[in-house]
């Protein structure tokens, strides 16, 4: 058997052809999907990057295993303790085991665990590249990287490869040569010039005026990202640099299915593609971030074509990307970890049979600290720490017909917040209930002094919303954030 996990870093599922998205952004990945399982309520439990690869390495929540966040305490595994033997759990139960279980040759071509010295992201892996830039890298960069692997193995049986590509995360860095495809093409329909003048005058970090988290400058070498948006042709400008990062990055895995064509195995692949998360274009007046616990961060997409199983197929029921792991271990015919949180879904892609969860909860303690809960047709947000955005502590979308998240209608429907908070109270004491700690990380990273991006930066970003007109929000952040000192 051959596998190939392609990790596509901050891509939304509605931004490819193949969710639906109006621009022609991802063709080749569009024709795996023609071929596959294709999951339209996929979630990170654990948002962004390093909690949910985190998440996924270890088969557990953040909660369990105890990164949430991106400094502090709550950045680190938590110990297994004296119970520790001559080799650490990871050794049998990370995702990359599953394949080994199986006798499968695993291999991994990515920066991640230098990004954020995530080193037990590597745990499993026979081979691991590293593509030396920490996250910055360009496709160019890393698909002659994944070619020459594949060249040497890729004839062989019985191997697992896992690829990280970039170029939709922050800054958009696809290459001037590439031009611009897009540049005909409507805007979203949804942000209306009322919408946009709206987010125009919103606070907090990657807001429409300081997309450079708490300021507008920007980086000569990353002429796609625009600083702030102060019209619609900066609005022009943010998209087409996310939807070029994409096409960018889509060519480049075309480049590499041409290469297993070439190899004659093509046909034969288990192919998964996949994100760690999305990117906010708008959500709650966001843009270019994924700092939030919301649908436009956490929603991801996830397309299986595993040959001789379920094809052309769209399932939608809810789903953690940690519920791959289990999924995994049954189509391969091996046993799940009792102590992995994941709940397979083999029988979608086996049988092309529901397999999905009542509801989820999804957490965010990098940029914000916040708890979601999905379920039905609704978002329910609670809000800990607002890093800075003014955010209510309750919000609510109805994201059938909300999926932008534009409309907070926590007042108006109570009735649907109080069966959200008895779902997020049912999943937070079963989580307590199955740790050896006492400790919720969230609480610690509030303890700590709030989520890592978004302490110690009250003082100067008030000054810019004094020089900016915004002075209004001065007393309001200071209200909410009174440890830190103006």
């Amino acid at each position: 058997m051959r596998v190939l996990l392609l990790d596509l870093d901050s891509t939304r599922p509605d931004h490819l052809g193949c969710y639906g998205y109006h621009r022609n952004t991802s063709p080749n990945i569009d024709r795996i999907a023609e071929e596959a399982v294709r999951f339209n309520q996929y979630y990170t439990s654990d948002a962004p990057c390093f909690p949910s690869r985190t998440a996924l390495t270890t088969g557990k929540f953040g909660i369990h295993n105890g990164v949430v966040g991106h400094g502090g305490t709550a950045a680190d595994l938590r110990h297994e303790g004296e119970g520790r033997q001559f080799k650490s759990q990871l050794d049998t139960e990370s995702f990359a085991s599953i394949f080994r279980s199986a006798g499968l040759k695993t291999a991994l071509i990515s920066p991640f665990g230098e990004r954020h010295s995530a080193w037990p992201f590597y745990a499993g892996y026979h081979e691991m590249y590293n593509t030396g830039k920490g996250g910055m890298e360009s496709a160019e960069e890393v698909t002659p990287v994944v070619e020459d692997w594949l060249e040497r193995n890729g004839a062989q049986d019985d191997w697992m490869l896992y690829v990280n590509f970039w170029d939709p995360h922050t800054p958009y860095r696809a290459p001037e040569s590439f031009g611009n495809p897009f540049a005909d093409d409507p805007l979203p329909a949804w942000i209306t010039d009322e919408v946009f003048e709206q987010h125009r005058k919103k606070v907090g970090p990657h807001s429409a005026m300081e997309i450079n988290m708490y300021n507008n400058e920007t980086l000569p070498e990353y002429p796609r990202y625009p600083g702030e948006l102060e019209n619609k042709d900066d609005l022009r400008r943010m998209m087409d640099g996310y939807d070029c990062g994409v096409r960018h990055m889509d060519e480049h895995v075309g480049r590499v299915f041409k290469k297993l064509e070439d190899l004659g195995v093509m046909d034969d692949v288990v192919i998964i593609i996949t994100a760690d998360h999305g990117e906010n274009m708008g959500e709650l007046g966001i843009y270019g971030e994924h700092g939030t616990a919301d649908q436009g961060t956490c929603r991801i997409p996830m397309i299986i074509r595993w040959p001789g199983k379920t094809t052309g197929s769209i399932d939608d029921g809810l789903h953690y990307h940690i519920d791959l792991l289990p999924t995994l271990a049954e189509m391969f015919g091996t046993q799940p970890s009792p102590n992995w949180d994941g709940q397979s879904y083999a029988t979608v892609i086996s049988e092309d049979k529901d397999a999905g969860r009542d509801y989820l909860v999804v957490s965010q303690c990098a940029h914000v600290c916040q708890r979601s809960v999905r379920f039905d047709d609704w978002l329910y947000i609670r809000t800990y720490h607002d890093g800075y955005h003014l955010f209510a502590k309750e919000m609510l979308f109805n994201i059938k017909e909300d999926p932008h998240e534009q409309h907070n209608v926590a007042q108006e429907r109570k009735d649907i917040c109080m069966k959200a908070v008895y779902l997020l109270n049912e999943w937070h004491d079963d989580m307590m209930n199955s740790m050896d700690v006492d400790v919720d990380p969230l609480w610690t990273v509030m303890k700590e002094g709030g989520p890592y991006h978004a302490k110690g930066h009250l003082k100067k970003y008030a000054e810019r919303l004094v020089e900016t007109g915004r002075t209004e929000a001065v007393e309001e952040l200071k209200r909410r954030h009174p440890q830190e000192q103006l």
